[in-house]
């Protein structure tokens, strides 16, 4: 009962306190943490049981990456938040170095909150603006992973053409660009536009489970994705990541290959959320 009323007054407390700040805030509850800049969406979230595990379901769909790069050499984080998705490549991507991006030192300050290792000789997390890093490494990347959200939404200047421009010459040849974009954002349409402008044929949108997200794919070769029975194979060759659900992902991969921004549209039934047209 205790633990009940703990997990209680700290709803409370999180209700009580006005986020209209940008300062972010730590729910924490018997089960797990939560970062949250408002008190209408969930940053990150953290398992106190399992602290490397991906609880939500759009980081589990950004791993998709690894159906482009099995074993990328450097991975690229823009945002950290609560670093789930780096706290995940750390641990079971050994042979990859990390570099973590994020812009606000009060969430890096919350780094040893949601268990984020310290830098050594492969990850490291620095404070600096996403698209200003971009524009002036000079290092090339296999994967960058943008998931650069705020108090209010998606970083602009990350989310413009001269930024996905910059992103895909950092990459490899065979690198990828993966983009977590909130399902209930205006602007959905015109980023997928940006990338479509910048990447030609070499994007896909994934409607993340639930709806409440979509991730962007765009890979720096211009080639269509390999058939859906390719890339199911390749998704099964990995079995020993099988709560990433690569498989599910790999289908909803090739549904929204080349996905033209003009397929999505708002909902009848009063829901705030993009769905795309058949």
């Amino acid at each position: 009962m205790s633990d009940d009323w703990a997990s209680y007054d700290a709803f409370v407390e999180f209700l009580s306190t006005p986020l209209d700040d940008g300062r972010p805030f730590v729910l924490e509850t018997k089960r797990g943490i939560s970062l949250h800049f408002d008190h209408f969406a969930i940053q990150s979230s953290m398992s106190r049981r399992s602290p490397d595990e991906l609880v939500l379901g759009y980081t589990r769909t950004m791993m998709g990456f690894l159906l482009f790069q099995s074993q990328p050499e450097h991975i690229c984080m823009i945002g950290l938040g609560g670093g789930s998705l780096a706290k995940y490549c750390y641990r079971h991507l050994p042979e990859s170095t990390i570099t973590a991006i994020e812009i606000s030192a009060e969430v890096i300050a919350l780094r040893d909150v949601f268990r984020i290792p310290a830098d050594d000789g492969r990850f490291k997390v620095i404070c600096a603006d996403g698209a200003e890093y971009m524009r002036d490494a000079a290092v090339a990347t296999d994967v960058i992973l943008l998931d650069a959200f705020g108090a209010r939404g998606m970083s602009d200047q990350c989310a413009n053409f001269e930024f996905f421009a910059t992103c895909r010459e950092r990459l490899t040849d065979s690198g990828v660009l993966v983009v977590n974009f909130a399902g209930d954002d205006p602007g959905l349409p015109f980023h997928v536009q940006k990338l479509e402008a910048v990447f030609g044929i070499s994007y896909a949108l994934v409607s993340c489970s639930g709806g409440a997200n979509y991730v962007g794919f765009a890979w720096k070769d211009a080639r269509h994705l390999p058939s859906r029975q390719a890339l199911l194979a390749h998704a099964r060759s990995m079995s020993w990541i099988s709560d990433l659900r690569l498989s599910a992902t790999a289908k909803r991969l090739k549904d929204g290959e080349c996905l033209g921004w003009r397929r999505l549209a708002r909902p009848s039934n009063g829901d705030v959320c993009w769905r795309i047209d058949a």
